[in-house]
Order: C-alpha cells, then sequence, then structure tokens
C-alpha cells in the first residue's frame, strides 16, 4: 500500500508560504507532518518524500545532510532525494502491542544551518496474526446439579492484530446442552462463557467434547481453536467466594525475588473436598508468568524476574479459585509499577563541526546534543553543565536538545583542541548522571606576525672572506600555522646603493641565512647597514623588519707604503745633504710612510736594515726621523747609503724598504763635482750575470779567468776615490724600482732643475739652479737634476762659484712639539708609542695625507729666489689648494732640528739665504748637450 501523507487539509497557500516560515516554525511545523505505512513493509519502500513535504529544495539536500536520530533506525532519509525509505522490518505488535494506535516518533536533524524536524509515522496493523488460545485443550467438571443458566468462564483467546483485524466472536460447536456468550472482561478483551441450557445426567452421559473457534475481521479470515472437555461430576453446589472482587497494589520496580506482592483469598461453604481451595492464573500470558509465580494452595502472589518501570508499568491478571468439587470463581489482580531512579541520563551528541576559527563570535553553535533518560517524572527531569572551565557554554533548545555554543574569544595558539565533556544529571534521590565527551578543534587564522628572536644584529666579518659564505642568519617565529606560519625573509632596505646591494650581500629566503655575495675590503667598506623582512604566507600578510650593521673588520692585508723619499721616474734616486759641521741630533731627513689598514694593522715602526756606518745615524721608532748619531770624522766617508724597512704592527707584519743617500757637504759646489765625475752604481742584474760569465769562463779557460781578473782590477783601479769610499762596503743599497716618485703619494711639492751647459768649443761653462713646478694635471713632483759636461773640460761657472750659503730662515721653524708627522709629534722618541686606538690612527693618517693644503697657496712661498728651497713663482691661477696636498710634515731644513710649517704671519716672500738650498740632489746618468 502506498504511503499517505495526513498533515490535515493544506491549502495551496500553505505550502507556498511553509519554506519561507520552516526556519522560524520548525518545532510546530514539524508535529503537523505524518505518515501512514503498514507494518512489515519490505525494506527499501518508500514512505514519502521529505524534502517536498518540508520544501527543502533538492540541491540542499547533501549540505544539509539530513539524517534520522532514533535508538533504531526503522527509517532512513536518502540524501539523494530526500526520501524516507524503510531500512528494517517493523512489526507492529513489537512496537506498539495492542495499542490502538501505533505511532513511531522520528526526529529528523538538518544542519547548515542546524534544525530538527519532528516526524510521525502511524504504522497500520495488517492481519498478520492468527487468535490462538494459550490451552488448546480446556477441561471443565461440572456437577450434575448444575441448574439451566450457569455459566463456565472460558480461556479467552488472544490475538495481537488489532481493529478489525483483531478478535471477533467465538463459535462453539453444536450440542444440545450448551451455548455460548460473550462478555467484556479485563483489559477490553472479550471473555466466551459456556451457558448450561439443559440440565446434565451424568448417568447418561459422564463427558462431552466441544470444539471452541475464535474468529478475527480479516480479509481472508483467521481463525483459533481449542477443544473443552465436559467432565460431570456429582453435586458441589457452593463455588468458592473471593474476598474482594478485584486487588489493586504498588510495587517499587528493581525489588529482589521472591519479595510477596499480594495474597487473594477465597472461600468456600462446602465441606470437605468440595471445600477445599486452589488457586490458579487465568489468561495470562507469558510476560506475567514470566514475573509472577502463585501460590496455588495460599493465593499469595511473588515477584520472580526484574520488574522494570521502563518495560512496562502495570501487570493485570486474573486468579481462579477452584474448589475440590469442581466449582470455581474468580477475581483481578491489578499490579502497578512504582518507577525508581535506576536509570542515569545519556547526553548524544547529534552533530559536531569539524573546525572553529579562532575568530569565531561568541555564540556560534559548535555541536548539537540530546538528552535521554528512561525514568518518569522528576527522575527524568535531565540538566546539562559542562565539566571544564572552556569558553562554551550550552543553550537549551526544544525537546532535550541542546546547543554547545562559543562563550569567549577562542586563541588557537594558546589552545588548540578543547575537550569538552558534558555531564547530565537527572533530579532524582540519589541524583544519577553520566558524561559525554567531544574533542573541538580550533582553526587557525593569520593572527600573528612573525617575530625575530633578537632586536637587532650586530655582525662582524673580517675582509677578504670568500664570496658566497655565510656570515650570520636571522630567525623570526610565527606561532601560526601552515602557509600562516610560514616565514620567509628578504632584504628590504640598505644604506648602500640599491643598485649595488645584491652585489654584495644576499638572505635565503627560507632559512634565514645571510650570504656574502663578494669578498668586502675593510678599506673600501667599513659597515654598511640592513633591513630585514620577516613576512608569512598568510592573506594578508603579517610582517616583521629587523636591523642588522654589518662591520667590516680589518686585515693586515696593505703592506706599508713609503711616502718619502722615493725614485725618481727614471730610476735615479735623491740625495740629502748634509753640513759636515752637524751636531749630534741634527735632523737629516725623515721617512714618511702610511699603511692604509686600521687600529694595529697600521701601527709603523722604522728599523734600519742596513747602513754604511750603523754609527754614524739614529732612526726614529716610532718617527721616522734621521738623526746624527755624533759628528762626522775625518775617516767618515762623505757620502753614506742608509736602508730603512717600515713594518706594520699586524700578525704577521708586513713591510717597505726606503733607500736613503746621503751626502756630507757644505755648499751644493762640493757636491756637483762627484756628481760629474762619479758613475753610476752598476747595475746589480748586470754584475750578477757578470760574474756568472766569469764562472763559467773560470771553468772552461782558466786563462780567460785571468784577463777578465785583470780587466776587472783595472776598471775598480779607475773608479774615484769618492764613489769607492761609498760602495766598496757593499752596503749601498739599492732602491726597489717600483716606488716611483708621485706628487698624489707623498712626494716633496717641490724640484729642482740642474743645468750644467758645456761646449767644447768654448771655455765659458755656466750651471744654474731654478726651481720648477711640476703642472698640477701630472699629480707628481719630479726632482731632476740635469747635467751637461765634457769629458775634457769639468770647471763649473763662475756665476755658480760666486754663490754664496746663507743662514736657514727661522721664520719657518717651529717645535718639536708643533711638528706634524705620521709617526708622532715628540722629537727624538724612539720608543715613542702608537695612537692606542682605531679612529686616532685613522685620524692621523688622515692628517698625512692633508696637512699640505696651504703649500698651494701662491703668496706662501718657501723662498722668492733661484736656487733656493721655495716655491716657484711658476704656480698659474688654475693651481689651487684642491690639486696640492700638503706634505709639509715632510720638508725639513737642513742644518736645524725643525721641519717646515706654515706661519702665516711670515708670508713676507723674502727668500733665505743660499745656505738653506740644495740639500737634494739627482744621483742619475750625466747628459751630453
Amino acid at each position: 500500500m502506498e504511503p499517505t501523507v495526513k498533515p490535515g487539509s493544506r491549502t495551496r497557500w500553505r505550502q507556498v508560504l511553509f519554506p519561507f516560515l520552516l526556519p522560524l516554525f520548525c518545532t510546530g511545523l514539524s508535529e503537523q507532518i505524518r505518515y501512514s505505512i503498514p507494518e512489515e513493509m519490505a525494506m527499501g519502500s518508500v514512505v514519502g518524500n521529505l524534502a517536498v513535504d518540508l520544501g527543502l529544495p533538492v540541491r540542499d539536500l547533501r549540505t544539509r545532510n539530513l539524517r534520522v536520530i532514533a535508538e533504531k533506525p526503522y527509517l532512513t532519509v536518502n540524501p539523494e532525494n530526500g526520501n524516507i525509505v524503510v531500512s528494517d522490518r517493523i512489526d507492529r505488535e513489537l512496537l506498539c502491542f495492542q495499542s490502538s494506535l501505533c505511532v513511531l516518533p522520528l526526529e529528523i536533524v538538518a544542519e547548515n544551518p542546524l534544525n530538527v524536524f519532528h516526524i510521525s509515522v502511524v504504522i497500520e496493523d495488517i492481519n498478520d496474526n492468527p487468535p490462538h488460545f494459550l490451552q488448546k485443550s480446556i477441561v471443565l467438571q461440572i456437577n450434575e446439579l448444575a441448574i439451566p443458566g450457569t455459566r463456565f468462564g472460558l480461556e479467552s483467546a488472544i490475538d495481537e492484530d488489532v481493529g478489525l483485524h483483531s478478535l471477533q466472536s467465538y463459535q462453539l460447536s453444536k450440542n444440545e446442552h450448551f451455548s455460548l456468550v460473550v462478555k467484556d472482561k479485563a483489559e477490553g478483551k472479550d471473555a466466551p462463557e459456556l451457558v448450561l441450557e439443559k440440565p446434565l445426567d451424568r448417568e447418561k452421559q459422564s463427558s462431552q467434547l466441544l470444539v471452541l473457534t475464535a474468529v478475527d475481521g480479516g480479509e481472508p479470515v483467521l481463525t483459533g481453536t481449542a477443544q473443552i472437555q465436559i467432565v460431570v461430576t456429582d453435586a458441589n453446589d457452593n463455588p468458592p467466594v473471593f474476598s474482594q472482587d478485584s486487588y489493586k497494589v504498588s510495587l517499587r520496580e528493581n525489588v529482589p525475588s521472591g519479595t510477596s506482592v499480594v495474597k487473594v483469598v477465597a472461600t468456600d461453604q462446602d465441606e470437605g473436598v468440595n471445600a477445599e481451595v486452589t488457586y490458579f492464573f487465568k489468561s495470562v500470558g507469558d510476560d506475567i508468568r514470566n514475573k509472577f509465580i502463585l501460590d496455588y494452595q495460599n493465593g499469595e502472589i511473588k515477584s520472580e524476574g526484574p520488574i522494570d518501570f521502563e518495560t512496562k508499568r502495570t501487570y493485570t491478571m486474573s486468579i481462579e479459585a477452584k474448589d475440590g468439587g469442581g466449582m470455581a470463581t474468580e477475581c483481578k489482580v491489578i499490579i502497578e509499577i512504582l518507577d525508581e531512579n535506576d536509570n542515569a541520563p545519556e547526553a548524544v551528541f547529534t552533530s559536531v563541526s569539524n573546525s572553529i576559527t579562532e575568530n569565531a563570535e561568541p555564540g556560534t553553535v559548535v555541536a548539537l546534543f540530546k538528552t535521554y533518560d528512561k525514568d518518569s517524572e522528576e527522575n527524568g527531569r535531565v540538566t546539562c553543565f559542562i565539566k571544564e572551565t572552556v569558553p562554551f557554554r550550552i543553550e537549551s533548545s526544544a525537546s532535550n536538545y541542546y546547543k554547545l555554543v562559543t562563550d569567549g574569544v577562542l586563541d588557537r595558539e594558546q589552545t588548540s583542541v578543547y575537550n569538552v565533556t558534558i555531564v547530565a544529571t537527572d533530579r532524582g534521590k540519589p541524583p544519577l548522571s553520566s558524561s559525554t565527551s567531544v574533542t573541538l578543534h580550533v582553526g587557525d587564522i593569520n593572527d600573528n606576525a612573525p617575530v625575530f628572536h633578537q632586536a637587532s644584529y650586530l655582525i662582524q666579518v673580517a675582509e677578504n672572506n670568500p664570496p658566497g659564505a655565510s656570515i650570520a642568519q636571522v630567525s623570526a617565529s610565527d606561532p601560526d600555522l601552515g602557509p600562516n606560519g610560514h616565514v620567509s625573509y628578504s632584504i628590504i632596505a640598505s644604506d648602500l646603493e640599491p643598485k649595488s646591494l645584491w652585489s654584495y650581500i644576499s638572505v635565503n629566503q627560507d632559512s634565514g641565512v645571510v650570504f656574502a655575495q663578494r669578498a668586502f675590503d675593510h678599506e673600501q667598506l667599513r659597515s654598511f647597514q640592513l633591513t630585514l623582512q620577516a613576512h608569512d604566507q598568510g592573506s594578508p600578510a603579517l610582517s616583521a623588519n629587523v636591523s642588522m650593521r654589518v662591520l667590516v673588520g680589518d686585515r693586515n692585508d696593505n703592506a706599508p707604503r713609503v711616502l718619502y723619499p722615493t725614485l725618481q721616474p727614471d730610476g735615479s734616486a735623491l740625495f740629502n745633504m748634509v753640513p759636515r759641521a752637524a751636531e749630534p741630533g741634527y735632523l737629516v731627513t725623515k721617512v714618511v710612510a702610511v699603511d692604509a689598514d686600521s687600529g694595529r694593522n697600521a701601527w709603523l715602526s722604522y728599523h734600519v736594515l742596513q747602513a754604511s756606518d750603523p754609527g754614524l745615524f739614529s732612526l726614529g721608532l716610532r718617527t721616522g726621523e734621521v738623526r746624527t748619531a755624533r759628528a762626522l770624522g775625518d775617516r767618515d766617508a762623505a757620502r753614506q747609503c742608509l736602508l730603512v724597512a717600515v713594518r706594520d704592527g699586524g700578525q704577521p707584519p708586513l713591510s717597505a724598504t726606503a733607500t736613503l743617500h746621503l751626502i756630507f757637504a757644505d755648499s751644493l759646489q762640493e757636491v756637483l763635482p762627484d756628481l760629474s765625475d762619479d758613475p753610476l752604481p752598476s747595475d746589480p742584474q748586470s754584475e750578477l750575470q757578470f760574474y756568472l760569465v766569469v764562472a763559467l769562463a773560470l771553468v772552461s779557460v782558466l786563462f780567460l779567468f785571468v784577463v777578465i781578473l785583470a780587466m776587472v782590477l783595472r776598471l775598480r783601479q779607475s773608479h774615484s776615490p769618492a764613489a769607492s769610499d761609498c760602495f766598496q762596503s757593499g752596503l749601498c743599497c739599492k732602491t726597489r724600482p717600483g716606488v716611483s716618485l708621485n706628487y698624489s703619494e707623498g712626494t716633496l711639492p717641490y724640484s729642482y732643475n740642474l743645468y750644467v751647459a758645456s761646449n767644447s768649443q768654448k771655455t765659458s761653462h755656466f750651471l744654474t739652479l731654478t726651481p720648477e713646478m711640476v703642472p698640477p694635471q701630472d699629480l707628481s713632483m719630479q726632482a731632476s737634476v740635469e747635467v751637461s759636461a765634457t769629458e775634457e773640460n769639468k770647471t763649473v761657472s763662475d756665476s755658480l762659484a760666486s754663490t754664496h750659503q746663507a743662514p736657514p730662515n727661522t721664520d719657518w721653524r717651529f717645535s718639536q712639539a708643533q711638528r706634524p708627522g705620521t709617526s708622532g709629534s715628540q722629537n727624538g722618541d724612539e720608543t715613542g708609542t702608537w695612537p692606542n686606538n682605531q679612529f686616532d690612527t685613522e685620524m692621523l693618517q688622515a692628517m698625512i695625507l692633508a696637512s699640505a693644503s696651504e703649500a698651494a697657496d701662491g703668496s706662501s712661498t718657501l723662498g722668492g729666489g733661484a736656487g733656493t728651497m721655495g716655491l716657484s713663482a711658476r704656480y698659474g691661477p688654475q693651481f689651487t689648494l684642491q690639486h696640492v696636498p700638503d706634505y709639509r710634515q715632510n720638508v725639513y731644513i737642513p742644518g736645524s732640528n725643525a721641519t717646515l710649517t706654515n706661519a702665516a704671519g711670515k708670508r713676507d716672500g723674502k727668500a733665505p739665504a743660499a745656505g738653506g738650498n740644495g740639500n737634494k740632489k739627482k744621483s742619475g746618468k750625466k747628459e751630453k748637450k
């Protein structure tokens, strides 16, 4: 039979408004939907379309997740089309026993949003149970003195069906003594009775066999039969009589077996056997026989099995009392079961959200649950509470439904998982309770920015580091999950040029490791600032910045650089002239050197490696000043040579050498003959090759060796004594050709050009000494002496002979404490200390390179006449201060202990005397004019 929907007469307008009013009146409308189906329907049979009846769109069924909440799922909802189908065998007799109306309530839960629909399914009876008698054979003992009209009660037939399908009538087989009547009895059952129509005569017929048939109203009709055997006995004219026609008692559930329930009493006025009364259950089913026992002698009823109020609340039974003569009577016993609080309430979650975002608003529904308690009244009233202290609360809903909603701010970083325990307690005495736990996971949102583990980073990197090496690592943490917590690193700002930033440094975006892309040079870049950013992958992304300062440490990778003395561009060295009457402590010259390194690596010290006469001169350890250690003796050579080594303070130290050529003379005239006559020292490489040739010749030909040896001895004898004295000891070291006399490297900002004119045809010769300034674009001051002479005539011009020396200009002198220099400020301090910090050292180096800024001032000259130690008047207007660095600390005045300074108040343009010039000469080859 096709199921029918019986919600009442619903009109068209109600069907139109139903989907819109459903969320507001879900509970009230769900009670009006009722389906009617017959029992024993095949599984899979369609009961009705819930989606159509509720007005739910079919496309939303999957998201709504419709499902039936029941202890035993007889019916289910098809999530595809919303049909309610039969999923298990439905036996009306098991569900509702013999109730006239059998209704199966259904609770349909829908999600998104959460709703509960209450549906009623009426289970209609079918004629699937025939009437039957508990006793197939009934024996009745009837006294022969029984008068017509006497009634004898019979056992009622049982039909589990209801309505028309239940028991309708009884039929008795044909006989002449008995007829059948039916009267209402307990529980609405029809009890048949035999009526004696004609007196019995035991002597004629002692027994009879009748057939009783029970008939129901089904189509087809089902029947059940029982045989009645009539036994005619002797006369017993008094039946037993009960003290009460009906007994009604109360019994608490769960009483122990053997508990006395009630005792029925019947009496018989007869005597003897006819007065002996026995008791029997009559017309009771197995449910009573299994729960109670009857003492057939005294009529006491006791409990036997477990009595459960939730199973059955009332038991009604018939007790028959029969005497020894076969006469019997009946009474009714009604036992009412009282409820005990023996069932703990139960909370069952019907829907739980998979994940709750941590930004969920208070009041967000996260779960739906229902409470059950089989007890009644106060024992079945349930209250719920949350056991733990969590940001959730319980809100009551309809029909014992409760909502679990948020009641505070959620923070996944503090608590990512909540185990919520719902405790359900009834109101019994004592109360019973049970607990149910649910696990709630808090979903992550990007609400935390990355945090660096340090407020700032200070990194020290030694220069000359390998390119590509890691120099530091920044680290930031983000407590979020997944992409929200994945941190990437980048460089967003720097004090370096943006175009060159990536050529200097980079950062790994995943690990935060900072790499040097090139080798750093402390002399070019001493420190730089970076701003690094850590950002997560959330949407929107959050970030944090941190500053990093990278300090490039110095290494001793620069050797000292000698600024003075230096070689001329043609490879010749300068001579320094010392007065023969120089006293001990006389300042001869000063070695000037700088070091591009910093700190201790730039601390310079000066040492004498070789000297023609070790005891004649002293060298300042820190100042580089060369002074006379004693007075010049008669046996001392006029030409001296010093090889000075300049070492820095690094580990290991680096060094450079400078060669000083010193000539003891009182005037320039004494020097010129030696310069014109003495040949240049032989080239060391040439002499080495020469001696190799000599050695090979000695091995090969002894004679050739003797000839060459004679030639060498002859050549040595041809040298002048002055030149022999200078070079015979082998201590006159050659200057390194790699050092050039460049103005930008610290050479003196003046030069001398010595011109010696000679002509073989004439007897007159002239020698002029004029100061000359090198053009500023060359940025070098070359000191050159050009000598023109012939082999036959070596006479110097009379104009040079008339030149006489003048005392040095004292206006240019200053004290040793005021004298600038690169190595110290105190005179003669052999053990002077270098500045003890890097800043002072760098300032000192900068002062060396910038101290000659006023030397280019055209109004402040060192001398005005020819042959003087002064600046030439040939400076042009274009030669400004920016072209001429100040090297006054390298300028000294022979014959005094002071170096040159720019006495601003002495700019009168007066030329000093001739005695103050000529202390630097060219030791080079002669040119023939």
